[in-house]
């Protein structure tokens, strides 16, 4: 079980070979370069050498991302919409190193996993894609809660979605309509709308991604990265809730969610990039609603953190052997916070930091091990932090 992996170092100008991992490996055969390809440095979520309540947090919060010793989701396409249900969403991001995000998430978590499943999960009308807090695939089953953005970009109160062409925004409906999907290079005049950002666009792709990002149209599948969208009545199936919620529902399913996919989490992490007093005393109703309950206590850790953990995950997390290769963009590490917090890594994505301002290097794929002793740890006894909702709310 001990094999030594030669990691790939990324210094602040250059790529250096200058470290070795000497840790229980499953794959072996696992070469450094197929990690590093002269971009990556693999970095450790390391566990402590003694069995703590950090360690023990730790695990409970991998064991609910499906990145513990057993999978927690079954094999094929079904865990692949499994394990989106359960985590939320899945990133999508068009940067291809070793693979794109969205398909090593869910390689990381799903048995035999294939890139063809989230194509054939949008085609059955199961999973769709919008905004979470980045481009996503998000689960059909919370279209619903996808609609106040939609709306909010319908009302033009949007900074980056309002600079559509009214007209061009009409015949693009019009053509879905009558030829049932559309893509943008059907539609693109001007070089501009065949590449770059939003900020640097064409009238075709600005008035098609608003389209789209106020609800009008879905993309009903991809070929590559390419998007085909259609009209959204042809995307969503029948009889599904299509209600806007109110900001108690919202405020519940962003808890929910969090709750779910993670088991442990902060007060910031529930409202990462949501704004407005309305949204923040929703959720603070939701999160002393649930402390009342006892379906949630606050933990401080070691190092001062408070964290809110769901008490039916605190009766026993074990320990694993497994480990797991992370996509930069992977749902575990997105919160730069509560990982500093939780796992003592500072890690940020450092593709979009300007070179000579890297620490790592371009692309740095994180490795999650557990090296602590294999016992059992009970978080029943660790006491809740008293008072420390309102330092929370704060």
């Amino acid at each position: 079980m001990g094999a030594t992996i030669i990691a790939e170092m990324a210094c602040r100008h250059q790529i250096a070979t200058r470290f070795a991992i000497a840790r229980r490996w499953r794959e072996p055969t696992l070469r450094a370069d197929w990690g590093c390809m002269l971009l990556t440095e693999l970095i450790l979520l390391d566990f402590d050498e003694r069995v703590t309540m950090n360690t023990s947090l730790r695990r409970l919060a991998l064991q609910q991302q499906g990145l513990g010793q057993t999978p927690r989701f079954v094999a094929g396409m079904a865990g692949s919409l499994q394990a989106l249900e359960h985590l939320g969403y899945v990133q999508i991001d068009t940067i291809s190193v070793v693979e794109r995000a969205h398909h090593h998430v869910l390689w990381s978590r799903v048995p035999d996993y294939d890139l063809g499943h989230l194509n054939q999960l949008v085609a059955a009308q199961q999973v769709f894609e919008y905004w979470y807090h980045a481009a996503a695939y998000l689960p059909m089953r919370d279209y619903r809660f996808a609609l106040p953005q939609m709306e909010a970009v319908q009302a033009g109160n949007s900074r980056y979605f309002n600079r559509g062409d009214a007209a061009l925004m009409r015949e693009i409906l019009a053509r879905a309509k009558d030829e049932g999907s559309i893509r943008l290079r059907h539609i693109a005049k001007n070089p501009q709308d065949q590449s770059g950002g939003w900020w640097n666009t064409g009238p075709a792709r600005r008035s098609i991604e608003q389209l789209f990002m106020q609800g009008d149209l879905m993309v009903c599948e991809r070929g590559g990265m390419e998007k085909v969208y259609a009209l959204r009545e042809a995307c969503l199936p029948s009889g599904l809730d299509v209600s806007t919620p109110t900001t108690a529902e919202y405020a519940a399913y962003l808890f929910d969610t969090t709750k779910r996919a993670h088991g442990v989490f902060t007060w910031k992490q529930l409202l990462h990039l949501k704004t407005g007093t309305a949204m923040r005393e929703a959720m603070r109703a939701v999160v002393d609603e649930r402390l009342d309950a006892g379906e949630i206590s606050l933990i401080t850790l070691e190092n001062g953190a408070q964290m809110y953990v769901d008490v039916a995950l605190m009766q026993g997390v074990a320990s694993s052997d497994t480990v797991k290769i992370l996509s930069p963009f992977d749902n575990v590490l997105i919160h730069r916070e509560r990982l500093s917090a939780l796992f003592g890594v500072d890690f940020r994505i450092e593709c979009y930091v300007p070179a000579p301002k890297r620490v790592f290097g371009y692309f740095c794929l994180p490795i999650v091990y557990d090296d602590s002793p294999p016992q059992q740890q009970n978080l029943a006894g660790f006491e809740p932090a008293l008072g420390a909702s309102a330092v929370c709310h704060a």
